[in-house]
């Protein structure tokens, strides 16, 4: 059965919408709890690192949240956020072979930067592809 494009376009919205209220969650939580709700306190510069990454992430997932009204008009900027986010990713792969398997948040988190994020890319450029116009 095919889904007219108004409702894929509702559906995408609403993915979005919800897929960026992670990063939006979790960079507010960090950035006033700081490196000790991480378990991570002691020093204030790593603290202050914790704070300056979770304010880069409350950005980003900002930044998704603005193009959802017009999500289908988006695509060089939705690329390049989810690029962002695949390259955090990564970053934490390269972690686990440097320094072992992490806690179970973290898996979660990377199952949103190397898979749920760039399902939602695909879904948006195929979107775009079919907006009346283009």
């Amino acid at each position: 059965m095919k889904i007219s494009y108004s409702l894929e376009r509702s559906l995408l919205q609403g993915a979005v919408a919800l897929a960026a209220a992670v990063p939006v969650s979790a960079g507010l939580t960090a950035i006033f709890g700081g490196a000790d709700l991480l378990g991570l306190a002691g020093h204030a510069s790593g603290d202050s690192h914790v704070r300056y990454l979770s304010g880069l992430l409350l950005g980003i997932g900002l930044a998704f949240w603005t193009m959802i009204p017009a999500i289908e008009t988006y695509t060089d900027r939705f690329q390049l956020l989810t690029s962002v986010v695949f390259v955090g990713g990564c970053a934490r792969l390269f972690g686990i072979a440097a320094f072992g398997a992490p806690a179970a948040g973290v898996w979660m988190a990377i199952i949103m930067e190397l898979l749920v994020t760039p399902i939602l890319c695909i879904w948006q450029n195929q979107l775009a592809a079919r907006a009346p116009g283009s």
